[in-house]
């Protein structure tokens, strides 16, 4: 096997990305400090193909050079809004028969491998702080909270490995209606 290069990749330009289809799913930040996660967060959904992001309370905004540290670009081509309060977003977003669904480990929640999706649905993806999580509020309002399961002695991940994890499998269910991985 050889590595390929960057150049034999085929990635999509910034002007064919914004012009794709994309995956039906959003991502919400729930107050965010860290921007180095910010940025991990925007790449991860430039790789998915990820409709927006929402940036809430005191989730830092674009252009900044630590989330660009991470983010590699990938600002200029994810869409992504400000909202300063993320309950406010969770509600418009349910108004649209958009499913909310809360990563957090809470009473009676789902487990990531057996959450099943709907080809017919979108989604919303709520991560929470690297210390508080969701908040309980949006827990609360949500239409799902998934937990991804963990067998060791800590029982938590940084929120963007949790986000490329959960990404990554809702991707790969919603793929399984598509006739290729591109949704």
């Amino acid at each position: 096997m050889r590595k390929l290069k960057n150049s034999e990749l085929d990635r999509l330009s910034v002007e064919d990305f914004k012009n794709s289809k994309k995956t039906p799913l959003i991502i919400v930040l729930d107050n965010i400090r860290s921007l180095n996660n910010i940025g991990s967060v925007f790449r991860t959904s430039d790789a998915f193909l990820i409709e927006k992001i929402y940036l809430c309370g005191i989730t830092a905004k674009p252009p900044h050079k630590d989330i660009h540290k991470t983010a590699l670009g990938s600002t200029d081509t994810v869409t992504w809004e400000y909202i300063e309060n993320t309950i406010d977003i969770v509600e418009k977003l349910k108004q649209e028969k958009v499913k909310v669904c809360a990563i957090e480990q809470a009473e009676n929640a789902t487990m990531l491998n057996d959450f099943t999706v709907d080809s017919n649905t979108k989604y919303a993806l709520v991560f929470g702080n690297e210390v508080k999580g969701v908040s309980q509020e949006v827990v609360s309002a949500s239409d799902h909270v998934i937990e991804i399961p963990q067998f060791g002695t800590k029982h938590s991940l940084n929120i963007s490995v949790s986000c490329g994890v959960v990404i990554w499998d809702v991707f790969t269910k919603l793929s399984k209606f598509s006739h290729n991985t591109s949704l």
